[in-house]
């Protein structure tokens, strides 16, 4: 994999101190990061804001109809696609929380998926606008293995993923972490494997 120039980096663990995930993101960055690496961190742990009515009101209206307060609205939304859409390297920390993604992941993917920004509907089905992007899901879990039959926060995000455009997605897990004494272990081959 190569050096990565714009690099969005999704802390997702609501924890500071101990989480794996954001351990094993700190080693995919040192993997994908060079001296010329642009790296943007958006730390969910401090709170996301949810999706409410006046949200949808604005998010529908023509943009040219737009009030300031309906752009006041959807500030932190269009500061979070900026982000996504600069970046040609997104790497994203997610912890397994009971079975799916934690709650300010989910706010940040109702937040970055909007039709006629992020996506856009067609005669044939939804086609995603952030094409020519990768992302790197850095999964962690105590008892769920990752694509497993109870695993619905990896399929999830992939699907979200390409649903806005990036197909171009690699999964590193540490799971079941509470069961198995290798699962660091295996992940740092799977970091090393996609760096070489």
């Amino acid at each position: 994999m190569q050096t990565a120039k714009n690099v969005l980096r999704i802390d997702a663990s609501m924890r500071r101190e101990g989480s794996v995930t954001r351990r094993l993101t700190d080693r995919v960055l040192d993997r994908l990061a060079g001296s010329e690496t642009t790296l943007v961190t958006r730390d969910l742990a401090y709170g996301m804001p949810l999706v409410d009515e006046g949200w949808i009101v604005a998010n529908f209206a023509d943009d040219a109809e737009r009030t300031e307060a309906q752009r006041q609205t959807l500030a932190i939304s269009d500061a979070l696609v900026a982000e996504l859409k600069a970046a040609d390297t997104v790497v994203i920390g997610l912890p397994i929380y009971n079975f799916g993604v934690p709650a300010a992941l989910k706010a940040w993917v109702d937040q970055v998926t909007r039709a006629r920004v992020t996506f856009r509907y067609t005669d044939t089905g939804p086609v995603g606008l952030l094409e020519g992007k990768r992302a790197v899901l850095v999964i962690a879990s105590g008892g769920v293995g990752a694509d497993s039959p109870v695993d619905f926060a990896t399929p999830y995000m992939r699907h979200l993923l390409g649903f806005i455009g990036i197909t171009d997605v690699t999964v590193i897990a540490a799971d079941r972490h509470m069961m198995r004494a290798d699962a660091e272990t295996a992940a740092e081959q799977a970091i090393r494997e996609i760096a070489a």
